[in-house]
């Protein structure tokens, strides 16, 4: 839920975790390859979706996936043992990524140092309640017509009705074009946000079981709404949501450390702009 707006330090965020679900990440071993074993770290660099594991893949798609890390493996010992790895490019790109790494193994465990306490959580809880609320709901049905002359007739026909919802719903299958008309004109609950501003508007100051009185325009046409039911805001209860809350509340302080710490190191730092 929090947004940040520095691109330093969501790019730190980002990289702690995708340290840490990097590396915490079973080192089951599927296939040995002169020794060297192929883990499930290594799958996940063919595979590309933490979605799909490799144990629900289809037998010939395992063999595909093996195969393609066996030959990487036989082709990278190779390499290994060629005069590439005497070259200054080869010395150079290897500093630069042991950096990386033991950045990204740093900030893993520099994020497991980041605690909350309740009294923290609780507080963040009251600064930021205005925000912790379910949105207005609405359940309603509706007529489709292509003009207004005909919602019109339909709706001083509905006025009159003494079972307005059964006559509403017998109407809006006979009469409305819509995709719900076959239903009744039933849409079900949604947020205002779900509909178009005009329709939402209409049904949002409409009194349960009642309908609109003039016709609602919109680019489908004119509706005439009936509101089945209401759902008005709400805050979320605090138990409901804290454990959400406590990773975001983790997370605001994680990135705020880390850009404490590369302030600091900026004091220090020689840095030349070029």
């Amino acid at each position: 839920m929090i947004k940040t707006t520095k691109w330093k330090l969501a790019s730190l965020v980002t990289g702690v975790l995708i340290a840490s679900s990097t590396m915490a990440a079973n080192d089951k071993v599927y296939a040995v390859v002169n020794g060297d074993n192929i883990t499930e770290k290594d799958l996940a660099t063919i595979i590309k979706n933490p979605r799909v594991k490799f144990d629900d893949l289809k037998a010939n798609q395992k063999k595909q996936v093996l195969d393609t890390l066996i030959e990487q493996k036989l082709l990278s010992e190779k390499a290994y043992n060629s005069d590439v790895i005497k070259t200054k490019e080869y010395k150079t790109e290897l500093e630069r990524l042991k950096k990386t790494l033991a950045f990204q193994i740093w900030l893993r465990d520099y994020g497991k140092t980041i605690k909350v306490t309740d009294k923290e959580l609780k507080n963040y809880y009251n600064e930021n309640i205005y925000r912790l609320k379910t949105p207005l709901q609405l359940k309603a049905s509706h007529i489709l017509v292509k003009t207004e002359k005909e919602a019109k007739a339909l709706i001083k026909k509905l006025v009159k009705s003494k079972n307005l919802k059964a006559d509403f719903t017998k109407l809006a299958k006979e009469k409305s074009i819509g995709p719900s008309g076959s239903n009744g004109g039933e849409l079900g609950w949604f947020t205002k946000d779900k509909m178009v501003p005009e329709f939402s508007n209409a049904a949002s100051i409409l009194g349960i079981g009642k309908i609109t009185q003039q016709p609602v325009q919109t680019n489908y046409g004119f509706h005439i709404i009936y509101l089945d039911d209401k759902k008005d805001p709400a805050t979320l209860p605090y138990e409901k949501i804290k454990d959400k809350l406590k990773q975001e509340l983790m997370q605001k302080k994680f990135a705020q450390q880390i850009q404490k710490e590369a302030k600091e190191l900026r004091k220090k730092a020689k840095i030349e702009y070029k």
